[in-house]
């Protein structure tokens, strides 16, 4: 008997078992890898990003779904949330559905506990469950504050300091829908044609051929595909809104020529085509921060009380400074300050795993999904060996 007859007789629970390790040891034992971003990605992110910073600019996040299809849709909202947050671009969230309104809470909670410095009514607001949607999607064409008129907290929307320069679509100009099924339908249909208001969707991977006509005509700006899309989303916040320059004090708002300076950066494609973009999306544990002489130079300027600190922590390795985060004690921390703490820690480029579990997720699927690819090849090349075998005798 050859190994081609011995994948057919193989008892099917060894199959299923290779199977689930090949899913699990990924999911326990993150590797890096690299997601190839799409155009339609790209594009959304392209869109929020043109708001950083922007008193008249916001986007609005549907969350039309309930608990079922969250392990391909929540990645997607925490990663726009969490681009939002950096990039000081103002978010206000939504859902039609009951089952919504905690997944909102979720969302927000989950990603703020890495920005203890955002608050609910300054950066972002949560109007909450709100029932009747065509009343809602149409009144907010005119005037949001009329149409919504509290948030999910019970608070009069023209009284928070979020809604200052924001009035209807006009400002509040993308409207991005999370759905398992139709979504985007009261935002296409009449939100878009009535008062021009840009849509884009997250949508599960079995959704998106449905969407993509809409996509192809122009009536969606951008588009995110199942836990491929949230993984392609994921990588563009980590290489250019969470991305950080050790020469510039962040903690400064403004330039001496009275410009905003904003976290991270803007997006470009040849930054993502840069041989040193990939350190910036390793999903494995990062633990020490690298400098040039020049920007470990430029970076302790900012914090010069504790220089000393740093001096004691850092090493030198064929030109590059390093310092290793596992060193800092509590006691050097709480010396350091938070914000110091804070800011070499985030040179590291470690990533929350809240923030990578959609790229660890494909790593597992692509894993399975070759294990299934070989499995099936091995057993039409052992049928058909078989079958040869057969009709010689």
């Amino acid at each position: 008997m050859n190994f081609f007859e011995r994948m057919q007789s193989l008892d099917r629970r060894w199959i299923y078992i290779v199977v689930a390790l090949a899913i699990i040891i990924p999911l326990m034992i993150p590797y890096n890898s690299d997601n190839v971003t799409s155009p339609p990605t790209e594009n959304l992110y392209q869109m929020i990003d043109s708001f950083a910073g922007r008193e008249d600019r916001a986007v609005l996040l549907s969350f039309l779904h309930d608990a079922a299809t969250m392990p391909e849709l929540y990645p997607m909202e925490i990663a726009i949330i969490r681009h939002c947050f950096e990039r000081n671009v103002k978010v206000f969230a939504l859902t039609f559905l009951t089952s919504g309104a905690p997944i909102i809470d979720y969302a927000f909670n989950s990603v703020k506990e890495e920005y203890p410095d955002i608050k609910s009514g300054v950066d972002y607001c949560n109007f909450g469950y709100k029932p009747q949607p065509m009343a809602v999607v149409l009144g907010m064409g005119d005037n949001i504050a009329n149409a919504v008129n509290t948030d999910a907290e019970g608070r009069k929307l023209e009284s928070l300091p979020i809604m200052k320069g924001i009035t209807n679509y006009n400002e509040m100009n993308l409207v991005v829908e999370f759905s398992g099924s139709s979504p985007g339908v009261y935002w296409i249909y009449y939100a878009r044609p009535k008062f021009g208001v840009n849509v884009a969707l997250g949508v599960t991977a079995v959704m998106a051929a449905d969407e993509y006509p809409y996509l192809q005509s122009g009536q969606l700006i951008g588009m995110l595909t199942g836990l491929k899309g949230a993984a392609e989303y994921e990588k563009l916040v980590d290489v250019f809104a969470a991305y950080r320059d050790p020469a510039i004090d962040y903690s400064v708002k403004t330039d001496a020529e009275g410009n905003k300076i904003l976290p991270g950066r803007p997006f470009g494609k040849e930054v993502l085509n840069d041989e040193s973009t990939k350190k910036l999306i390793n999903i494995t544990t990062q633990t020490k921060a690298e400098f040039t002489p020049e920007e470990y130079t430029a970076f302790v300027a900012k914090y010069p009380e504790q220089k000393a600190i740093f001096d004691q922590l850092k090493e030198e390795q064929n030109g590059t400074i390093i310092i290793d985060v596992t060193k800092i004690t509590p006691e050097l921390r709480n010396r350091m300050g938070e914000n110091a703490y804070r800011e070499i820690n985030q040179l590291t480029h470690n990533i929350s795993y809240k923030f990578k579990v959609a790229r660890i997720g494909m790593n597992a699927q692509s894993v399975a999904h070759i294990m299934i690819i070989i499995f099936i090849l091995l057993g039409n090349i052992g049928y058909f060996i078989q079958k040869a075998k057969t009709a010689e005798k």
